[in-house]
């Protein structure tokens, strides 16, 4: 997926075992992060960062919503301990992931591997992808300020 292309209709189900859909977001606009782990250092420091900041992109009109290929049960866990407002997609067979270019071949402690490459995507009313933050560009402990630096040089509402 690329800045300008449609996210798909279907984006999985979350740790309640609900169907979660784009048109379920129709009229805001939606943050879609994509986060290798459930209770690691820098995923937990990401879903925190969005937490804390949750109120500030609602009146921005954006939602919130994560994606790892951690199963419901480590998702459910993960939201309770702390205490996440969004809703967390189970992607256990990666479906999403690779649908959206956020699976794939990556390095870690200088080794090739393939799995989750943590990526957010901006996602207009209209299901539009605005922008792509991925890899690197990505500070987990400011992930929130970040969006939110980005939205502040955008008009509020459609462009």
């Amino acid at each position: 997926m690329k800045v300008g292309d449609k996210a798909p209709e279907i984006l999985g189900k979350d740790e309640q075992g609900r169907d979660i859909r784009l048109s379920d977001y129709k009229g805001h606009r939606l943050v879609l992060y994509f986060y290798p782990k459930d209770n690691t250092a820098g995923c937990t420091a990401e879903a925190c960062s969005l937490r804390d900041s949750y109120e500030a992109l609602q009146a921005e009109g954006y939602e919130v919503v994560g994606v790892s290929k951690d199963t419901a049960d480590s998702h459910r866990k993960f939201k309770e301990k702390h205490a996440l407002p969004f809703p967390l997609i189970a992607d256990v067979n990666h479906e999403l992931l690779e649908t959206m270019g956020a699976w794939g071949e990556k390095t870690m402690y200088g080794k090739k591997v393939t799995g989750t490459i943590r990526t957010t995507f901006i996602i207009n009313e209209d299901g539009i992808i605005e922008q792509i933050l991925q890899g690197k560009q990505i500070k987990t402990k400011e992930h929130a300020e970040q969006i939110l630096a980005t939205l502040q040089s955008r008009p509020k509402g459609r462009a």
